[in-house]
Formats: C-alpha cells, structure tokens, sequence
C-alpha cells in the first residue's frame, strides 16, 4: 500500500523533558491565519525570515604600510619628471609673458601696421595685443606686404585700382550639356586697356590662383594692362568671411580704390570701395564702361584723397550721378567762356549772320575733355601697335612659356634642389641671360 495518507512519526523526544512539560494545547481550528484577524499582531519570526543584516566588520588597522602607499623607484621617478617638467613649463610660460610686455621696435611697428600713437603703451596692453597675433596667424593675409614697393616717379602711377574678378569682369554659369562656362563682360577689354593709362590695375579675387590665373591670361594675354595679382591668399578671415584688408597693400589708402560687387568684401575699409551691382550675363549690359568717365576724372584731376568723394556718391547709381555733375560742370564752363568772350563772338557772328547757339558751340572744350581726348587718341595708338606686331608678342609670348615649362622639376632630385634653393640643373645655367634678350626687344619696341 502506499505511503501517502501516513502521517509522519514524530521525532523522539527526551524521558526527563517530557516529564516536566505540560501538554500543549492544541491551536482552535480557524480558517483564517492570525495576521488576517488582527493586523496588529507580528508574524512568528519563525515562519518570516528577517530582513536585517548584520553589519560587517569594520577593519582594523594594523599599522602596517599598504602596498597601494608605496611607489617603485620608476614610478616616483616618472612622478618627480612630472613636477620638474611642470615647474620648467609654468617657468617658460611667465617669462614668455614678461618678454611679451616689451616696449615696441620700429621694425614690429612697421610689421603690425601700427604707429607710436595707436599702439598700446601699457605693459598689459603690449601682452594683449601680442598674444592675439598669435591666433590671427591664420586668419590674416600670407604676407606683411601684398605688393612691391612702389615704382619711383614718375614712372609710378599715383592710383590703384583693385578689381574683383567674380561678377565684375566675367561670370560663370553651368549647365548639364556644356558644364561650366565663363562670359567676358561687355566691354571689359576695352575697360582694362583704358583704364590702365590712369591707375596701377591690380586684380584682387577672392579666388584661388588655379581658377582665376587661366581667365586673367584671356583678360590680359600679354601682361600690359594689369600690374599685379592678388589671390585667395591675399585674403583675411574676419567675422566668419573673406575680407580684403587694403591696409597689407603696400600702399597710401589715399589713393586706393576697391571696385567690387560684394560689400562684405570692403568691411574693413568701406571708405576706399565702390560697390557696384553684379552682371550675370546680359549682353546688352554697360555698367563697366559707364564707370570710366568717373574714374578717369578722379585720375585727371587728381584729388589728395579719394575718400571723400567716393564718400558722396555712396549708395548712389554713380554713372548716372557723375554724369549730372559732368553737365552742370560743362554748362558752367560754357557760360563762362560765352560771359568773358561771348560778346565779341555773338557781335562777329551776328554780322555773318550766325546765331547764338553757334556761337556757344564753338567753345573750347574743358580741362576734362581735352584730357579724355588725349587718353583715347593713345588708347588707339596702343591697340594699334599690339595688331601691329601681334606676331612678335605671339613669339615672346610662346617662349615665355616654355621656359616656365623648362623650370619644371623633372623628378624629385629636382624639386628638393629648387626647394633649397641650390644651383639649377644642366642646361638651365643661361636661362637669366636668354630672359634677358627676350625681354630687351619688347622694351626696345
């Protein structure tokens, strides 16, 4: 049979101790525990296991030394290296402050662009300024000076021109079945061949060498009309943009002007810029020839300082303005001329029976006009001797380029060789002579 239904035996229990216990009065039979009648009462500890823990052991110490506390000889080592190498650092770094607040030299005056009377003159100042230029190393322009010193007169023209490239002088547009395209504007040929009787013209672009060199080679394929080039790297960064500082140019800001069709580009010196609308692609577009007659009389005329006047036409359609003050200029002149000697000529005149209107007709042209009249008849003469001897500048033009090819280095002996500057491979030893002659005919012509 089975087991199942048999009650477990009880465990036997001790003659004396049973002899002395009373018996045990059974529990009243309930369906309900004792926690359910009366929350109140506590669970049997028994049938609940306890919820405390006992704490641990605190340790004790000992007295002895805990490995963690001791360092090797090549740990403490490395730890003294640390010490002496901070000292030496903050050391270093002190006296680079102390050297930093020096008085200034004529030589970091002239670098900074700063004179005796704007520079700082405190210690503190001195060190503020000087520690900044470490930060605008990368954010001003690659060189102190953009362009050479200044020819001696009168072989120097007394004003520059910087002109922008993008939207000014051509524009580009691209498209899925020609790609990319550059358009001359109407009119730039004729600009930079007549403007440059009256300004040293140089091209200052925001763009990098390798765009713009190719479109400046069409502009101006022989080198005649403009003097210098100015690149990306001529730049600065200023308030997250391209800026061109004209105070690097080399140049009296007096007699600068910056004709450019981006504003942001002129934020350090507004004053010297003319900002004119963009072309993109009109055909039948002359807003490039009809800014010469301003800048032609800016040349002839010849003011101490240009800023003013660009100053008052600021904001202003300039072609249109300029040529309100050319008229009211002409009208003036007119009268004049007919107030001192109109009389005797309208006298004359009446007596052959001319009217006044001829009379006033017959007057002399302005200093302007006389001007204008000699720039334009050496304008055509020069275009003139270019077609004329088109061939010969062809020539020099060809073997300009390969002797540019030529100074290409071959390997990389050849380049590190130019890089130090050492003697130039075999047979490049006469090219400075045969330059020479190349260039003595041209000058001759």
């Amino acid at each position: 049979m089975s087991n199942a239904n048999v009650p477990p035996s009880k465990p036997p229990q001790d003659s004396n101790s049973n002899a002395n216990e009373t018996p045990s009065t059974p529990p009243p039979e309930s369906s309900q525990t004792p926690s359910s009648e009366n929350p109140n009462i506590t669970p049997n500890t028994i049938n609940v296991p306890s919820l405390d823990f006992m704490p641990e052991d605190e340790p004790q110490r000992t007295g002895a030394r805990s490995s963690k506390d001791t360092l090797s000889s090549a740990e403490q080592q490395r730890r003294n290296m640390g010490r002496v190498t901070s000292v030496l650092l903050l050391l270093g770094f002190g006296l680079n402050v102390a050297y930093m607040g020096r008085e200034w030299s004529a030589e970091e005056l002239k670098e900074k662009k700063l004179t005796v009377e704007n520079a700082p003159s405190t210690r503190l100042g001195r060190t503020q300024r000087r520690f900044m230029d470490f930060f605008d190393y990368f954010s001003k322009p690659a060189w102190t000076e953009l362009l050479p010193p200044p020819y001696p007169p009168p072989h120097q023209k007394p004003y520059t021109l910087l002109l922008s490239v993008d939207d000014l002088l051509v524009t580009s547009t691209w498209d899925r079945q020609h790609g990319w395209r550059t358009a001359k504007r109407p009119g730039v040929d004729y600009f930079l061949a007549y403007i440059s009787q009256f300004y040293e013209v140089v091209i200052f672009t925001s763009q990098h060498a390798y765009t713009a060199s190719p479109i400046l080679d069409q502009l101006d394929r022989y080198n005649f009309f403009i003097s210098h080039r100015l690149f990306r790297e001529a730049t600065r960064s200023y308030n997250g943009g391209v800026v061109k500082d004209l105070s690097y140019l080399n140049r009296d800001l007096s007699k600068v002007i910056l004709l450019d069709t981006e504003p942001s580009h002129a934020a350090l010196h507004p004053e010297n810029a003319i900002i004119v609308p963009k072309w993109k692609g009109d055909p039948k577009d002359r807003g490039l020839v009809d800014m010469i007659p301003f800048l032609e009389s800016i040349a002839i005329y010849k003011p101490p300082d240009v800023r003013p006047i660009l100053q008052a036409y600021a904001g202003k359609n300039i072609p249109i303005e300029y040529a309100k003050k050319e008229a009211e200029g002409k009208a003036k002149h007119i009268a004049e001329w007919t107030a001192n000697k109109g009389t005797r000529s309208n006298s004359i005149g009446s007596f052959f029976g001319l009217s006044a209107h001829r009379s006033a007709e017959s007057a002399p042209p302005t200093y302007l006009e006389q001007k204008r009249k000699e720039a334009q008849m050496q304008y055509k003469e020069e275009q003139a001797y270019i077609e004329k001897n088109k061939d010969y500048l062809e020539k020099l033009l060809k073997q300009e380029q390969d002797m540019m090819a030529a100074q290409v280095p071959k390997n990389l002996w050849e380049a590190v060789e130019q890089i130090r500057g050492g003697p130039p491979p075999p047979g490049q030893e006469g090219q400075a002579q045969a330059q020479a002659q190349i260039e003595a005919p041209q000058v001759k012509a």
